[in-house]
């Protein structure tokens, strides 16, 4: 029978939540009403929302339990949560009852929120896709859960100093986080190293003993995660790593002890920072034992949950579907294997067919140098008994491959999970591949470029198994929450409907010719303009005007992203401007948010030029009211809300045939940002969904660029000698134009621009994309135009909903089905 709420959502009056948040007050933080401050009161606040989300959370659970769903498992190295609390309280539907507390209380929900850190638990849009995937989930009472790292330390905080970005740490913990719940209860033991003995049942056969492993102990914490509505609650299960408590401690000998005290320290390093330098050694290691930390302890904890229900091991896919997002938890493929094969007995064949039906793996790239492989030697290593089994998967399917292509040698080895060259390597994303039953890419070219590309060889021998599935974003938080002001002029117009269907959006269009709605959707668009313009004076010390078009790059620091691009772009405007008197028809100010991975040189370079470029241009009073150029330092989600909705213009310029998907691309678009782009990654199906009028297409083709590459056809001096415009910009960067004191800090990227080496096609495409733009800011200056078009890029976004996107997962692949509680049906 269901556990009885406490809280039921008649219970979440104002009168009990407050009465909820003043009992915290005393006597879970021990202050007097007297003492209340606004840290505080934040913690009071998440406690009392984390008290109705176990309730909710116990009886989803019951609720899942009792309907003998089937779930779904997602495995992800990396979530970007965002700051929790008035996402949840957006969730719950409790905005006017905590708005009008904390009022009463002397504090705002913005001042709440401005004290909760963002959980560092991620890197870019893998992680924020999975918060999405989350979200869906609850909101649509999916059976799943996540699997990750309760990483203590995030990536990094980025600084600017003396021009450069600066790492610092970032410890996102420091303030604890309420909203979770630590499970002791359920932690797991880790075996690790040790090396495998060989050994025999009476019958004669085989049976490989992994021994002299040392342990790890796997923490689980558990944050839950809201639906729409609060009528369901998922959870994300993180794991800390601790050191077992195993330490000889009978020996006094004060090297022994150092030496254990030295293993725990180390033990616990892997999950104190996420994402280690892979240049060392030591971090390629750390980061190996990470991926293998997060697998064993989530397949073992989704062991326990299965076999709590009594049922046969023959029926595991029956009743659990894990997901692998990208290659970081491949080694799943190998630990199921082990469980099946080592732990439960089960022959070889029947283990195989049940590792195959729970599997599916979601590829994230086309990038050569983020496919995953791990040195032999260092996984014998680690994980020795893992690597023997990768060998006999990988001895097993090249005889499968031999029998349908028989005689490619060729073939074998490009197939094969090992790389065979004098350092070999495991590669991941083969494992993966192999030991799944579905591949999937995450946008409609990504997926045919996975087949063709990526892996031709295994879509030729199962073509059946490889699918698409475009990714989505949630529209609660990144429309509801983020933009309130528009999202409560589309509530007013079409009603709620749009929250958790937001197809509904498409009742929009009829009033994109509307003056008076269309009036009103300029006037948001301006006060969210004005957010930022605050947002950006109080950080960075740089005025700029709402009335000037915000065009906004928001991503990871990369060169195949093309920030580069953009830059080269400002630079040859302000040229025009300062030495040609060339007035733009638009004012713009040109926003860049985004990291550099600490070893990533060129990466860190552009992001010095962005400043560089940036501070000579703000300085020069020819150019102060015509042009502007920002970089938001520390980009994470909660800077990325104040960013998205005050977009006009949303720069998504990859070379085409590098991008997978995007996410970002389809936040601007729904908060009514146009975008100039590439027909790369999702693109071209926001194009296709937004109307190709309403999209500033730009650039080469993937096909185009691919010839070109593989044909060595791309000559960047054919383009220096053909236009002027691109001999200018070039010029300035190599003169030391925008760094006096260092006038050859940047001759290396003008020497890296015109290499026919550069695969990223900067100067091939330069040209068309400065049209595009002069194009964009023409139209801009056209309100009445602009924002018709506007209104139709969030009108036809609703394909893009992340809800869409798990209901094909949950469809055709997961097999897994709502279970809805009664009062929701």
């Amino acid at each position: 029978m269901p556990p009885r709420l406490r809280h039921t959502q008649k219970d979440s009056t104002e009168k009990a939540l407050k009465g909820s948040i003043l009992d915290h007050l005393a006597h879970s933080l021990g202050k007097t009403y007297e003492e209340r401050a606004p840290r505080s009161l934040a913690t009071s606040l998440a406690l009392s929302l984390r008290d109705r989300l176990v309730d909710r959370m116990l009886e989803t659970r019951a609720r899942f339990r009792a309907a003998g769903a089937k779930r779904m498992y997602y495995l992800s190295i990396e979530y970007l949560l965002g700051r929790c609390i008035g996402n949840n309280v957006c969730n719950m539907r409790l905005d006017e009852h905590v708005d009008k507390i904390l009022s009463d209380l002397g504090v705002t929900i913005d001042e709440m929120r401005e004290l909760e850190r963002d959980p560092a638990l991620g890197n870019g849009g893998l992680g924020r896709l999975a918060a999405c995937f989350l979200d869906s989930l609850a909101t649509m009472h999916l059976p799943g859960y996540g699997y990750g790292i309760h990483y203590e330390y995030g990536l990094f905080k980025q600084v600017i100093e003396k021009g450069r970005q600066v790492e610092k740490p970032d410890y996102w913990m420091a303030d604890g986080m309420p909203l979770q719940l630590e499970r002791r209860d359920q932690a797991v033991l880790v075996p690790i190293y040790g090396r495998v003995e060989d050994h025999y049942f009476p019958d004669g056969s085989f049976l490989p003993t992994w021994v002299d492993w040392e342990d790890i102990v796997g923490v689980p914490y558990d944050v839950p995660i809201v639906g729409f509505g609060g009528k369901t609650v998922v959870l994300l299960r993180l794991f800390a790593a601790k050191a077992s408590e195993s330490f000889d401690m009978q020996i006094f000998d004060q090297g022994d002890y150092i030496k254990s005290i030295h293993q725990k320290v180390y033990s616990e390093l892997v999950s104190k920072i996420l994402y280690p330098s892979e240049s060392i050694s030591f971090g390629r290691e750390l980061r190996l034992v990470q991926e293998y930390f997060l697998v064993f302890c989530s397949i073992r904890d989704i062991t326990r949950r299965f076999l709590k229900q009594n049922r046969n091991i023959d029926e595991f896919p029956n009743y659990v579907a894990i997901q692998l997002n990208d290659t970081h938890p491949a080694l799943s493929v190998a630990e199921l294997m082990r469980v099946f094969v080592d732990e439960r007995r089960l022959p070889w064949e029947r283990a195989w067919e049940l590792t195959n039906r729970t599997l599916a793996f979601t590829n994230h790239t086309l990038m050569p140098e983020s496919l995953e492989m791990w040195p032999v030697e260092l996984m014998q290593k680690v994980l020795p008994r893992h690597l023997q089994i990768i060998y006999e998967i990988n001895r097993r399917f090249l005889q499968q491959v031999e029998l349908t292509f028989p005689g490619d040698v060729n073939r074998l080895r490009r197939m094969s999970v090992i790389e065979e060259t004098p350092v070999k390597q495991v590669r991941m994303a083969n494992l993966a591949v192999v030991g799944s039953h579905s591949v999937n890419g995450v946008s409609a070219l990504h997926s045919e470029l996975v087949k063709t590309r990526l892996f031709p060889d295994y879509h030729a021998l199962w073509p059946k198994k490889f699918n698409n599935k475009t990714n989505g974003i949630t529209p609660r938080r990144w429309l509801y929450k983020a933009n309130p002001s528009l999202a409560t002029l589309i509530s007013d117009a079409l009603g709620e409907g749009w929250v958790t269907d937001l197809d509904q959006l498409r009742g929009l269009e009829p009033l994109a010719d509307d003056p008076a709605f269309a009036d009103a959707v300029a006037k948001v668009k301006r006060g969210n303009k004005a957010l930022l313009a605050h947002y950006i004076v109080s950080t960075t010390g740089i005025t700029v005007s709402p009335d000037a078009a915000f065009d906004i790059q928001a991503k990871r620091i990369h060169e195949y992203k093309r920030q580069l691009l953009n830059l080269m772009g400002i630079i040859l405007q302000y040229l025009r401007i300062v030495e040609d008197g060339i007035v733009p028809p638009s004012p713009a100010v040109y926003v860049f948010a985004g990291k550099a991975a600490p070893g990533y040189f060129e990466a860190k370079e552009i992001i010095r030029l962005i400043l560089a470029v940036g501070q000579t241009i703000n300085r020069d009073k020819r150019a102060a009211d015509l042009l502007k150029v920002v970089f938001a330092a520390d980009y994470r989600v909660s800077v990325a809300e104040k960013l998205v909705p005050a977009a006009d213009i949303s720069e998504q310029i990859s070379t085409a045939g590098t991008e997978a998907s995007g996410t970002g691309n389809m936040k601007f678009s729904l908060n009514g940002a146009l975008t100039v782009g590439t027909l790369d990654g999702a693109n071209i199906e926001i194009r296709q969904a937004v109307g190709p009028e309403n999209f500033y297409l730009f650039g080469l083709t993937t096909p185009e660029v691919e010839d070109m590459l593989s044909r060595g056809a791309y000559n960047p001096w054919d383009y220096h000698a053909a236009h002027p415009e691109i001999r200018r910009v070039l010029d300035a960067l190599s003169a030391g134009r925008f760094t006096p004191g260092d006038p050859g800090a940047f001759h290396w990227l003008h020497d890296k621009l015109l290499s026919p080496n550069e695969r990223y096609l900067h100067l091939a495409d330069f040209m068309a994309y400065v049209r595009t733009k002069d194009d964009m800011l023409r139209d801009y200056a056209d309100t009445r135009a602009w924002t018709a078009k506007s209104i139709l890029n969030t009108a036809r976004m609703g394909v893009f909903s992340s809800d869409r996107t798990i209901a094909q997962y949950a469809r055709e692949i997961w097999d897994i089905h709502p279970v809805p509680p009664e009062d929701a049906k």
